[in-house]
């Protein structure tokens, strides 16, 4: 099974480098990546970059390039405090590009448009590990704390990020087998962001979200090629 994990922001794809330091990292004309095996089983890693235009492009390089069986993005998200926890992994089933603003004609059916529901049939009924399933919406931007209301009104939001719908939408097109596990690095309420101006805690909090995945993801790559 050929499979390329994707991890989009900086922060996050600095972490999994220390993680896996003896890894050697090669360029590509839109991401750097390396090889690593875990449990035995060949993955490749590559950098798909932050926000949704690098993110859409990066999943379709990849695609195209590499052909992959199975396409994951392992990463983080801010929750909403008092709708998630902090350390939840929330497996993907649903992703919604919240932040269009259309004004000519019906805004919603452009959030229509880019949102995406994930086929998931081929998971195993026994997952490997514990996770949340569900909606995770995406913008391109952190969490506005005064948004949060009308976000858990309108879709029932409990956490966002930025890359995981154009990541979704791509792959989608392209009939492409994704899978999207991202775990809640910090929470968002009213007062703000526990992260935010604090970029330390935030890759503090990634080392430990990404720690948590790549022991895991031996796992979930064995139940699916089973």
């Amino acid at each position: 099974m050929r499979t390329v994990v994707l991890v989009s922001a900086d922060g996050e794809w600095k972490v999994l480098t220390s993680l896996l330091p003896a890894a050697t990292v090669l360029d590509s004309p839109l991401g750097a990546y390396f090889d690593q095996s875990l449990g035995g089983r060949p993955v490749r890693f590559f950098h798909g970059g932050w926000g949704r235009v690098s993110a859409a492009a990066t999943t379709q390089y990849v695609i195209d390039q590499f052909h992959p069986d199975l396409l994951i993005n392992l990463g983080t998200c801010g929750g909403f405090e008092g709708r998630i926890e902090k350390g939840t992994i929330i497996l993907v089933e649903r992703t919604i590009i919240y932040d269009i603003v259309e004004q000519m004609t019906d805004g919603a059916e452009a959030i229509d448009h880019y949102s995406t529901d994930l086929d998931l049939q081929w998971l195993p009924k026994m997952l490997p590990s514990p996770v949340s399933r569900g909606l995770l919406i995406s913008g391109d931007r952190d969490i506005v704390a005064e948004d949060i209301p009308h976000l858990i009104e309108r879709y029932n939001a409990v956490a966002a990020d930025w890359e995981s719908g154009a990541i979704a939408w791509v792959a989608d097109r392209n009939h492409q087998r994704v899978l999207i596990l991202r775990g809640v690095s910090d929470l968002v309420g009213r007062s703000g962001g526990e992260a935010y101006g604090d970029y330390e805690l935030f890759l503090s909090r990634t080392r430990e979200i990404l720690t948590a995945l790549l022991d895991v993801l031996p796992a979930w790559l064995s139940a699916i090629d089973s």
